[in-house]
């Protein structure tokens, strides 16, 4: 998984509470075995109608949000099933950073699993940032080694994201790279039970 310390992106407004991994990624697009190509798919049953057609209703279809890598959203983002296709579709679409007041409890570890970094920030702070978002072009700078985001105004917030998840995403661990930094532990165990 990418490392990621610093991140500074254009804000895409997601002005939705009870965001479900159903509507993240739709059950019909489950059935690839790798990690990509669910970008296409993400958030599919808003951003397309029956044809297939984009819906200019749905404004991550605004050509000014092209290349938005931080979304923010409203509370309990990712509630609904379990599935890590979630977390694989919003990353593989371009997001990096989600911001919500609160996330459900398995999108928010499947999320850092994968390198994508769910923060938790205040409804009002929220609201501000979605109003601003839809109404320009809003940038932020996130820094994990000091948990502090940046908003071009120059107001910074602070936010807290549990040691574990921190390390492991500024790092660039997932499960796999954890379990061989003990290589030479398992190693040393399957010699001495030969």
């Amino acid at each position: 998984m990418e490392a990621i310390k610093r991140h500074e992106g254009l804000v895409y407004p997601m002005d939705r509470t009870n965001v479900d991994t159903d509507q993240i990624i739709p059950k019909q697009f489950l059935k690839r075995i790798e990690r990509t190509g669910f970008g296409q798919y993400l958030f599919y049953h808003w951003r397309f109608d029956d044809d297939g057609n984009k819906r200019s209703t749905f404004n991550l279809n605004d050509p000014k949000y092209d290349d938005a890598s931080i979304l923010i959203s409203g509370d309990n983002f990712g509630c609904g099933s379990s599935r890590e296709h979630a977390p694989w579709s919003l990353l593989d679409y371009g997001f990096r950073i989600i911001i919500a007041p609160s996330f459900a409890d398995i999108f928010y570890n499947n999320s850092f699993k994968n390198g994508l970094v769910p923060i938790t920030v205040e409804e009002e702070q929220v609201n501000d940032w979605l109003k601003r978002a839809e109404e320009g072009n809003l940038q932020l700078k996130v820094d994990l080694e000091t948990q502090k985001i940046t908003d071009e105004e120059g107001s910074e917030i602070s936010f807290n994201i549990p040691e574990y998840h921190r390390q492991n995403v500024m790092n660039g661990w997932d499960d796999i790279a954890l379990t061989l930094q003990l290589e030479s532990k398992i190693s040393q165990y399957e010699n001495s039970s030969l």
